[in-house]
């Protein structure tokens, strides 16, 4: 390899996959315990399990899951020059959007936990595949590169 990670490239390359799989798990998951959550009575047993069950899922997975993912991320960009790349640029803007979708999603879980949630339980099922839609773009961009 010619970048700056030499022989550590594929060990970069590794780690950036295994922390956007992990970041994805978690972004998938979460809007799944939110729709389930509305059917729990507040101040229920099974609506204070659903706020511990989301607030670590977001707290010790998917933030510190998603830091490494860009962070790998950006190195390899680095690595590889990859800035004025076009799928590159597109893969940013999808990045962009499962960014803002995470920023929803810590705010959903805070009006979870203040028992304050406003929306039906079919919404959060809606919002399961706006990640989901997200990753099949940046998959695409970044194995087939089409522009």
């Amino acid at each position: 390899m010619t970048g700056f990670l030499g022989a550590g490239y594929p060990w970069v390359s590794a780690l950036h996959i295994i922390s956007v799989m992990t970041w994805m798990t978690g972004m998938l998951y979460l809007p799944q315990l939110f729709a389930y959550h509305c059917r729990a009575e507040p101040g229920s047993v099974q609506s204070e399990t659903f706020k511990v069950m989301e607030r670590r899922l977001l707290g010790i997975i998917i933030n510190p899951t998603m830091l490494l993912s860009w962070f790998f991320g950006l190195m390899l960009a680095a690595h590889l020059d990859a800035w004025s790349e076009t799928w590159f640029h597109g893969k940013l803007a999808l990045l962009a959007v499962m960014q803002v979708t995470h920023v929803a999603f810590a705010r959903w879980r805070r009006h979870f936990a203040e028992d304050g949630h406003r929306r039906r339980e079919r919404f959060y099922r809606r919002a399961h595949d706006i990640p989901g839609l997200a990753m099949i773009g940046i998959v695409l961009l970044v194995v087939v590169k089409p522009f």
